[in-house]
């Protein structure tokens, strides 16, 4: 296995509002993907008083190569964990708040109504929050996704992760073309809702390919852009194939918002929600012309 390189190392250091975060968390038996995922920025985000909340359990039902959530069972979703999200954001004063969930393939509904009442308890008490929600594909169900932007987040954001050849090995239970649907439907749904998606590099993946699953994205409108080092949880997880370069993430920048991006994040440590509330601040783009 290859040496982590030096701008890969997190420096880490105890605030207070670290722990602010931690116990408001505890008190509302609240779940963070800071925390479940291992994100290497947890503790910068806890330091700056926020956290991106996990709804619908700890147990994910499907079991991707690269994840470090837990595989397994899920518990029935919890019904006052909506409003104990909402209230969670209340407390810590959040101006912009990201929801995402594991995938709940057990659920009817894969779980769209629980998201849709996260999304209405934080309007009805935190009403100056901008809300965005990291969804998972909900096995392409149009009623699904209908659902959760009727509730009139923001943002929706639904991750790519990587590129179209690297599904089988990496994202088996998942479909490049399902995703990239699903983007493409929020704007038809609601077109003044916001779409984003995220992905790794360091998987095997070529630059071509980069560029190709750019303009995928671009051609479904897709306005906000995270590129991340991926970084393997543990050795029985997909091992990483190669730690890109700083300069290469610039210029991965630098081509997608050529290709019209309103805001790209693209650094080895981003992931999906880093520094969410700036990529809003951006205006939208024009449409893409192809």
């Amino acid at each position: 296995m290859q040496r982590k390189p030096e701008w890969l190392r997190v420096r880490y250091a105890q605030t207070p509002n670290m722990q602010t975060v931690e116990n408001t968390l505890s008190k509302l038996k609240l779940n963070t993907v800071c925390r479940e995922a291992n994100c290497p920025n947890s503790s910068e985000c806890y330091s700056r008083k926020t956290a991106t909340f996990m709804i619908l359990g700890t147990n994910c039902t499907r079991n991707c190569r690269f994840c470090n959530v837990r595989h397994g069972n899920p518990a029935p979703p919890q019904p006052e964990e909506p409003g104990n999200v909402a209230q969670a954001i209340k407390e810590l004063e959040l101006k912009y708040v990201v929801v995402t969930s594991v995938t709940r393939d057990d659920l009817p509904d894969g779980g769209d109504g629980h998201f849709a009442k996260t999304v209405h308890e934080i309007r009805q008490i935190s009403r100056g929050t901008l809300i965005e929600i990291l969804i998972p594909d909900f096995k392409g169900d149009p009623k699904a996704l209908k659902t959760v932007a009727e509730a009139k987040p923001d943002v929706i954001s639904h991750n790519m992760e990587t590129i179209q050849k690297l599904y089988p090995e990496v994202r088996p239970q998942a479909e490049y073309a399902r995703s990239l649907e699903l983007l493409g439907k929020i704007k038809t749904l609601c077109p003044d809702i916001r779409t984003k998606s995220g992905f790794m590099v360091g998987l095997g993946e070529t630059k071509e390919q980069v560029i190709k699953l750019l303009g995928d994205l671009r051609e479904v409108s897709c306005e906000l852009l995270t590129i991340g080092q991926y970084l393997a949880p543990t050795k029985q997880h997909y091992p990483v194939q190669e730690y890109i370069e700083p300069t290469m993430f610039d210029e991965y920048k630098t081509i997608a918002k050529e290709m019209g991006f309103a805001h790209v994040a693209s650094a080895p440590l981003v992931r999906s929600s880093y520094q969410a509330a700036a990529a809003f601040d951006q205006p939208p783009p024009c449409p893409p012309s192809y």
